[in-house]
């Protein structure tokens, strides 16, 4: 929050396998009730479709773990929230494969800023428990986060 404060920035989040940790994180933060919109979380491929607007078809073809659905989850955070940036994470912190084959540790995550183009990648993290998992996620969200609210024209 400290970053986002003097650019004017308000942050929303889109979770899945990491079921609300960033938001709890971002919360934590002081000054948060006045940057922080919000958590979407979407555990299933329809609650992404129904709540954050992720295409059905997205998700038929490609599933719910993709760079694609984090983008998408990303945007329709956005779409349903004031903020001027979202963060969004989808993958499989176990502790089985999901129902597409994705393995454990698979996780992508996504930055959407408004008038910016979306900014998407793919992680692989060794099977350390779903907790690590999970903590690597918000780790490296928290990061993307911070490096696209730095890349932003100051208020």
């Amino acid at each position: 929050m400290a970053l986002a404060a003097p650019r004017g920035l308000t942050l929303v989040a889109a979770e899945s396998c990491t079921a609300g940790l960033l938001a709890q994180i971002l919360c934590d933060a002081p000054g948060a009730s006045s940057r922080f919109h919000g958590s979407f979380v979407t555990y299933t491929k329809l609650q992404k479709a129904h709540v954050l607007g992720v295409s059905a078809e997205l998700l038929r073809c490609k599933g719910a773990v993709c760079v694609e659905v984090a983008g998408a989850m990303a945007a329709g955070a956005l779409a349903h929230s004031p903020a001027d940036i979202a963060a969004a994470i989808t993958g499989v912190a176990g502790p089985e494969p999901d129902e597409d084959g994705n393995p454990v540790g698979r996780v992508c995550i996504a930055i959407a800023a408004r008038g910016r183009p979306t900014e998407a990648f793919g992680r692989l993290y060794a099977d350390h428990g779903r907790d690590a998992i999970r903590r690597r996620a918000v780790a490296d969200a928290l990061a993307a986060l911070a490096a696209s609210i730095a890349a932003a024209p100051a208020a």
